[in-house]
């Protein structure tokens, strides 16, 4: 199935359904028509006019570890429990959505910044309400978002934060659009006791010209003081942040970027960031290590099979995403809005095959290489600069991760589960210290839905 949306997620259903209608079922093994078939029908709305879904989800769950990335496996593992509820109302172009869950896993994770000291715990997976016109969607509330190759996590703008309320703004065709996203970060406390307040914007312009090819052009913006407020020419999605900055002499950290993808039988993709980085080398302040972030990788079928392959490397450096002002760093409530670690590289090779109808298996192989550098501590101070490494700072853990995940579905009933092994030297950043841990997890849901017309 052709990408809908390339380096743009999350899908809208209608470019989902589209790309579905497009699949030749001759093209495709039995098991996969299955899914598209199955995908299509839940995804095709029974009523026409204005109509209410809900989506009643309940789980059960045992993992080794807390947090959502086993790569980065932390926290106490647990057996867990979650349920939620998903309400959809579809009123012409506007879409309202609220899905509030809750998960007892959410305690144990150390990247959960909410409240922990209760049986259960629990947050909104999405809520919003969106307005979705032929040339221009707008969008407030809360929900996943990933600019740039969907292999990967974007380097600005991800779903690594717990969903950040936010503004977003799409105008255009399907083949040029400019796009906004806007959100008040949390405040952080200055060494007098006053609140903080923190802001980011990002503008793109996404451009996809009739072939294989797929680009995007963007820019962020981290807005810090004491008092502060967005201001207006930040928020303006038709200029640009940088230029803004320099115009108006006002403090921000501004980041470029770029994304590009060209689609075939073997996909390529692409996405960097400039943070900063010095040209002259004439004072003390050039001296500033590089900081950037880089994405590269590929995706195909196996030949002579049904199975397909992603191979990607990415890398981001010591200082990337850290400022002079320690407080314009584009960090909610202690997640990166990229990328949650900085000083590393990793090189990922994953398949994925269906072997029977319903049921997916996902094997991997991934090294990465962490520095001791880490986007939540302090910037260094000038003096600094000649001895701060600009990649792989200090001792470099690395680890070899063997592993593989499962889905199978079966009516109302969801099962997946990720095993796997981490092979670390220089564990902890201890030179010659290793470890061999084992991790993995196995969730049970169950799904059913209802939808209506509404008087």
């Amino acid at each position: 199935m052709a990408d809908p949306t390339p380096l743009t997620r999350p899908f809208r259903t209608d470019q989902v359904l589209r790309a579905l209608d497009a699949v030749d079922s001759g093209s495709v093994t039995r098991a996969e028509w299955a899914v598209v078939r199955q995908v299509r029908s839940e995804l095709t709305r029974q009523e026409r006019g204005p109509a209410a879904r809900v989506d009643v989800h309940a789980g059960i769950a045992a993992s080794s570890h807390a947090r959502r990335d086993p790569l980065r496996a932390a926290g106490v593992g647990h057996a867990t429990f979650s349920g939620g509820a998903a309400l959809s109302l579809y009123l012409g172009p506007v879409v309202f959505v609220s899905h509030p869950y809750f998960d007892t896993r959410l305690k144990y994770d150390p990247d959960w910044y909410g409240k922990k000291d209760r049986v259960i715990a629990g947050r909104f997976d999405a809520a919003y309400i969106s307005a979705q016109f032929t040339h221009a969607d707008l969008f407030f509330g809360t929900l996943d978002r990933n600019w740039g190759p969907s292999a990967v996590q974007g380097l600005l703008l991800s779903d690594s934060p717990y969903g950040p309320d936010h503004f977003a703004l799409s105008i255009g065709t399907t083949g040029v659009k400019l796009e906004g996203f806007a959100t008040q970060l949390n405040d952080l406390t200055d060494s007098t006791g006053a609140a903080v307040h923190r802001y980011m914007v990002q503008h793109r312009f996404w451009i996809r010209p009739p072939g294989r090819w797929t680009f995007g052009l963007w820019e962020g913006s981290v807005l810090s003081g004491v008092g502060r407020q967005l201001e207006p020419w930040f928020l303006n999605f038709a200029s640009l942040g940088f230029l803004a900055q320099l115009n108006t002499g006002t403090n921000v950290n501004s980041f470029l970027g770029f994304d590009v993808q060209r689609q075939g039988k073997v996909t390529l993709f692409a996405q960097g960031l400039l943070d900063d980085i010095q040209v002259d080398k004439t004072s003390a302040t050039d001296q500033k290590p590089a900081s950037y972030g880089l994405t590269l990788g590929a995706q195909g079928r196996v030949p002579h099979s049904a199975a397909a392959w992603t191979l990607f490397y990415t890398r981001v450096t010591n200082l990337t995403y850290r400022n002079e002002d320690n407080f314009q760093t584009p960090i909610y409530f202690g997640l990166g809005t990229g990328r949650n670690f900085s000083d590393y590289d990793q090189t990922s090779l994953k398949l994925s095959f269906m072997p029977l109808p319903a049921v997916l298996v996902q094997p991997e192989i991934t090294l990465l290489r962490q520095g001791e550098g880490d986007l939540h501590l302090p910037h260094p101070p000038v003096s600094a600069y000649p001895s701060t490494p600009a990649f792989l700072a200090g001792i470099v853990e690395r680890t070899l991760r063997l592993a593989a995940g499962a889905h199978a579905a079966y009516g109302r009933w969801d099962l997946s589960a990720d095993g796997g092994v981490h092979l670390i030297s220089n564990a902890a950043h201890v030179s010659g210290a290793s470890q061999t841990r084992w991790v993995g997890s196995i969730q049970l849901t169950w799904r059913t839905k209802k939808e209506g017309r509404i008087p």
